[in-house]
């Protein structure tokens, strides 16, 4: 293993392999040798060449930020001397097309439940969706009814949950907070994943059980109040339909007589589900059956270089046999944009997220910051200066596809190949709108070490450095960092990433699933006035 990383030529600078300290000899991958003048830990950036203050920096082939003093070489380049740079990047509106090539043999293949809409389901939950916030403590009172052996009986039931949230009440219905809400909720209502739905409200709220209960995705059927018929919403189909098999009930906790009545009611109402949710059985799917989340959090300094590229490497392979993967966080994107709108297959695909973000540009100022209030401190303790930089490792994850679509956030995703939806950078609140969206599948990088889960859809955690994949071992499904290492390449860790995905659909569970972890990280993104 070299001590450092060149990542393309001409680049300014390298990254560190181990910790560097002053006076060291770091030798490069083509034999060269740099006199290290500072420490330097690992996963961190050197100055392979001087750099004059005022002057690009570039890593990645891509410029990350500009020298605020001058660099000598051999000098660790971070926040001390290297900073944001605002600068124009010229974002082409398509024209880049790749051919994604595909190994001979069978088409993968796993086994998932298929539903009534044609989906498919990698995991067969019953919810407890909560359409306010004032039902959420009655719909977990529900839910821990069927912990440990309540469940044995009912072998091919992954769980009872409660899908609960902080909002449902107090917004404008028709604003855009409200709208976003109610395809949020109504996203996970009609999810694949879940086979038996019961919507508990409390009976006075802004958004009815009836809103999301409703098989029609047509705003026009939905009862909101203050939303007019037909809007669009419903011409753009962005809500989602709930499939004709789902097994759906319907409470207010005012309407059956308090706290107490209403958890002695959920209880039969999930007990009367169960049998007809356990007669699902899984079944032979095609891996374009897959819609695939893709998602980082807490990156650092190897992110772009081991998990996030391999991760690419396996969702152009789901892209190329024709299923569907979708990138978001748009915050994390800002400085790589330019390399996705040259991937769109129509002009106006790019213009929409270049239009998302113009939106974060306004919306970060009128909250008092800036898109390079990111990368977080646990970023930047992990190598990671500015957001040029991490948006450059984070596009990675989209490995090389074409851009077929942009969605908005918790829009349903209805268009195979690979996209785009809008999120904030917020780990669960970006993949709560991924699962809304249709996601069967999330896979999760991390560099710093996340513990992160999202039921009713499994996530898949990849670390993107050794060290901590070995002190973190029992919250990590698979480590990237062997690719540093230099015991696995990056191809085969992909392999390995695609082979792990096709297992856990059909069924293997995740470590975040073995510790029950997921319910508590559905967090809609809230917009809006609240009155």
């Amino acid at each position: 293993m070299n001590d450092l990383l060149v990542l393309r030529d001409g680049d300014d600078v390298a990254v560190a392999t181990r910790d560097l300290t002053p006076h060291d000899r770091a030798v490069a991958p083509d034999g060269s040798v740099v006199v290290v003048l500072d420490a330097v830990p690992r996963g961190h950036k050197i100055a392979l060449r001087a750099v004059a203050t005022g002057s690009a920096v570039h890593k990645y082939g891509q410029v990350i930020g500009v020298a605020t003093g001058d660099i000598p070489t051999g000098a660790h380049v971070h926040s001390h001397n290297l900073g944001f740079d605002p600068g124009e990047r010229e974002a082409p509106l398509g024209g880049t097309h790749t051919e994604l090539a595909l190994p001979p043999g069978p088409r993968p293949s796993f086994r998932g439940y298929r539903r009534a809409d044609g989906r498919v389901g990698t995991r067969n939950y019953v919810a407890i969706l909560t359409s306010v916030n004032c039902s959420a403590s009655t719909a977990k009172m529900i839910a821990e009814q069927f912990r440990g052996a309540a469940l044995d009986q009912f072998e091919n039931v992954d769980g009872v949950i409660a899908l609960t949230h902080t909002s449902g009440c107090g917004l404008v219905p028709d604003s855009e907070g409200g709208q976003v809400l109610l395809r949020t909720l109504r996203g996970y209502a009609a999810h694949p994943n879940v086979a038996g739905l019961l919507v508990l409200g409390l009976g006075c709220e802004m958004v009815p059980g009836s809103a999301l209960s409703a098989r029609s995705g047509s705003v026009a059927d939905l009862g909101m109040p203050g939303i007019g018929a037909p809007g669009p919403q419903e011409a753009s189909g962005l809500l989602a339909a709930i499939p004709d098999d789902t097994v759906v009930r319907t409470m207010t906790i005012q309407e059956t007589g308090g706290v107490r009545a209403s958890v002695r009611a959920g209880v039969e109402a999930v007990r009367s589900m169960l049998p007809e949710v356990n007669a699902r059985r899984r079944t032979e799917c095609d891996v374009s059956d897959l819609v695939l989340g893709l998602n980082c959090g807490g990156s650092d300094g190897y992110s772009g270089i081991t998990a996030n590229p391999a991760l690419g490497w396996a969702s152009d392979r789901i892209v190329g046999y024709g299923g569907t993967s979708v990138l978001a966080e748009t915050p994390e994107v800002y400085g790589a944009e330019h390399l996705l709108t040259a991937r769109a297959t129509r002009p106006e695909v790019a213009k929409k997220l270049l239009d998302q973000l113009d939106w974060w540009r306004s919306y970060m100022a009128a909250g008092g910051g800036t898109l390079d209030n990111n990368p977080s401190p646990g970023n930047k303790a992990g190598g990671l200066t500015t957001i040029l930089e991490k948006s450059l490792g984070a596009v990675a994850k989209g490995g090389q596809a074409d851009l077929t679509a942009v969605y908005d956030y918790a829009e349903a995703i209805t268009d195979r190949g690979f996209a785009f939806m809008d999120t904030p950078g917020y780990d669960p609140v970006s993949v709560t709108g991924l699962v809304a969206g249709g996601a069967n599948m999330v896979v999760f990088t991390t560099g710093r070490g996340s513990v992160f889960g999202c039921r009713p859809t499994p996530s898949i955690k990849v670390a993107t450095n050794t060290p901590m994949y070995d002190r973190m071992a029992e919250d990590m499904d698979l480590n990237a960092g062997r690719i540093v290492d230099g015991t696995a390449s990056l191809d085969e860790v992909g392999a390995e990433i695609l082979a792990k995905i096709l297992a856990v659909a059909s069924g293997e569970q995740t470590v975040s699933e073995e510790l029950e972890i997921g319910a508590e990280e559905f967090i809609p993104w809230h917009l809006g006035a609240v009155t």
